[in-house]
């Protein structure tokens, strides 16, 4: 994990570009998740014709999801950046090296789950909205 960490180290020195973009999103993601479903909360408590404020929740969720799609490339290529590392140099032996990729694919697949997690919730509000707006 510590080599992954370096990796993002890495990333960070090169200017590796999906890295400047997460960077980039994380204002806004934080006032998104903040925001996001006391809005759509709030929203769908009011009448339909303040159905705007849900939408700007739906906006601001939709960030977080963004968020998470472009996590994943950064997270899958500072695991990649690890495992090249800790090959080349040779610091682990062959078998400690397939445990170290499997760790390092487990660690991936929570990100994976958490950006799936994250699509499906925001498609569970889009149905639900749209079934308030079909309503009326």
């Amino acid at each position: 994990m510590a080599a992954h960490e370096a990796g993002h180290a890495v990333q960070h020195a090169q200017g590796y570009f999906q890295n400047k973009i997460r960077a980039a999103l994380v204002p806004v993601t934080r006032l998104g998740s903040n925001l996001a479903m006391p809005l759509i909360l709030i929203g769908l408590i009011l009448p339909v014709q303040y159905d705007f404020v849900v939408n700007i929740g739906i906006g601001l969720y939709s960030l977080c999801v963004l968020f998470q799609l472009v996590t994943l490339p950064v997270e899958f290529n500072a695991s990649a950046r690890a495992l090249q590392a800790l090959d080349a140099t040779g610091i682990l032996y062959p078998e400690e090296l397939e445990g170290a990729k499997k760790v390092l694919r487990a660690a991936a697949m929570t990100y994976v789950a958490a950006t799936f997690t994250a699509l499906m919730s925001l498609l569970r509000l889009l149905l639900i909205f749209g079934n308030r707006r079909n309503d009326h």
